[in-house]
């Protein structure tokens, strides 16, 4: 909770600092905020807190997934330094949108309550529906944003009949009591049992939406390209983590394998097989760097869905532990990819993997980054992707879902195809007149992208560290 308040209050104060002539202040004072508040974050680890008549709960889950939102959101700050550089009016205003949008990141890993649920999704969505229409005079921009908007408001309203639904079934917006009342049916719940079915799927379309799991994932493509790629990044990944750990609330506390797998495991299985599928496929098409990310983004969602079908029952399992790594591993991953592609579009103005052509020679810094990041995506031993995939398929074997395993792995060797296609770009191809200048990086995100690389590595060589901690 002192995070949320921390947040609120200190994204508010971060208003002012805008009325100042010059604005180099805003990014050091960010990352201030965003260490200060990681490490209170972690002052809550062993204990557990309840708020609002237990509408919210801080326990070692909500701390681990609200420290991997709040140490992404500190590794990204550094590539919006071109912003301060080119003295942007509005970086006070995107700052503190940032900073509440990770207010609602927090409620969704911490909810007990639905409506709580909704209000996380909700100070996040309008936070991103903002930023991604950020870039004013960019059609793309506004194109995006209006994408995000529309299709976003359709599916919250399907997100909220389903939670009016299961309201009508069960009497409650409680986890728990949701998951009791199914569980212990009362007189006459028999007559019930479809309005709870169909709340669920609609639940689970409503989320499904928001992690960019397919069908619902038409959107991410073109929003992911017109917005800016710092708040791409910022999309692809916080968004993607707080998404699964509410996802993996909902199914855990509030529907019980015993009475309701037989309806939502089906749905999310088919969900899991045509994200991989459709997420792998259509990244391998892509000639835009960004939009081969955003379908990689489609694909890593599959592989989540992975731990969420084998989910074993608990909050603290295997599944969970997945998950937790997983998300971690993608972030840093994601964040280094999409930082590496700010810095190269911001200098050449390209966008597509020709305009990686030759940076290994004028940037080898850039290029190894880019490397360690695609290798990782790709799941490559000895980086965190490898581990995180490792942990998600031995969740599902444990529970008996070989098939769907090995269709990941497929899905896995298809994707070693367009994450190699970077490295080539970088490592193989000569320079021409658009490519052959030296990216400008400044020491400040020099150091980030290193510390990116490092954790990268020591994920996928030490992965006890974060392994096993739920």
């Amino acid at each position: 909770m002192n995070s949320i308040i921390l947040l609120s209050v200190l994204g508010l104060g971060n208003l002012f600092l805008g009325f100042r002539r010059s604005n180099r202040l805003l990014l050091p004072v960010m990352m201030l905020i965003l260490g200060g508040i990681l490490t209170v974050n972690f002052l809550d680890w062993g204990s557990t807190q309840s708020f609002f008549n237990g509408m919210l709960t801080i326990d070692n889950f909500s701390v681990a997934f609200t420290g991997i939102v709040l140490l992404t959101a500190l590794v990204l700050i550094p590539f919006s330094q071109k912003y301060v550089l080119d003295g942007e009016a509005n970086l006070a205003e995107y700052y503190s949108l940032l900073l509440f949008s990770l207010v609602g990141a927090i409620m969704l890993v911490s909810y007990n309550h639905l409506l709580m649920l909704f209000l996380g999704i909700e100070i996040l969505s309008v936070a991103m529906y903002v930023l991604a229409g950020s870039d004013k005079r960019n059609l793309r921009s506004n194109e995006a944003a209006l994408k995000y908007f529309l299709m976003g408001a359709f599916f919250t309203g399907i997100l909220l009949f389903g939670m009016a639904l299961l309201y009508g079934a069960t009497g409650t917006f409680v986890l728990s009591e949701i998951s009791f009342a199914v569980q212990n049916p009362a007189p006459g719940f028999e007559s019930l049992k479809p309005m709870l079915y169909i709340g669920m799927l609609l639940m689970l379309i409503g989320i499904g939406f928001k992690v960019s799991a397919a069908p619902f994932h038409f959107w991410t493509p073109d929003v992911y390209e017109g917005t800016p790629t710092f708040f791409a990044a910022f999309m692809s990944t916080i968004v993607k983590t707080a998404g699964f750990a509410a996802f993996l609330k909902l199914l855990v506390q509030a529907f019980p394998a015993a009475n309701a797998q037989g309806i939502w495991l089906p749905t999310l299985t088919a969900m899991c097989v045509l994200t991989l599928l459709i997420g792998n496929v259509g990244a391998v098409a892509q000639t835009s760097i960004k939009r081969m990310l955003a379908y990689s983004s489609i694909s890593h969602a599959g592989y989540l869905l992975i731990a969420l079908v084998a989910y074993n029952g608990q909050l603290e399992g295997a599944s969970a532990n997945g998950i937790l790594f997983y998300s971690l591993a993608y972030s840093v991953a994601t964040v280094a990819a999409f930082g590496v592609v700010k810095l190269v579009a911001d200098a050449r103005q390209r966008e597509d993997y020709n305009g990686l052509n030759g940076l290994a020679k004028t940037n080898p810094l850039l290029a190894f980054s880019l490397t360690v990041s695609m290798l990782s995506l790709a799941g490559i031993p000895l980086t965190g992707g490898f581990f995180g995939k490792f942990f998600v398929f031995s969740a599902a074997v444990e529970n008996g879902y070989i098939g769907l395993v090995v269709f990941a792995v497929v899905m896995s060797m298809v994707s070693i195809y367009y994450y190699l296609r970077p490295i080539i770009a970088m490592y193989m191809r000569d320079t021409d007149a658009t490519t052959n200048e030296v990216v400008p990086v400044t020491t400040f995100q020099a150091g980030a992208l290193l510390l990116l690389a490092a954790l990268t590595v020591l994920l996928g060589v030490l992965p006890g560290l974060v392994a096993g901690v739920l």
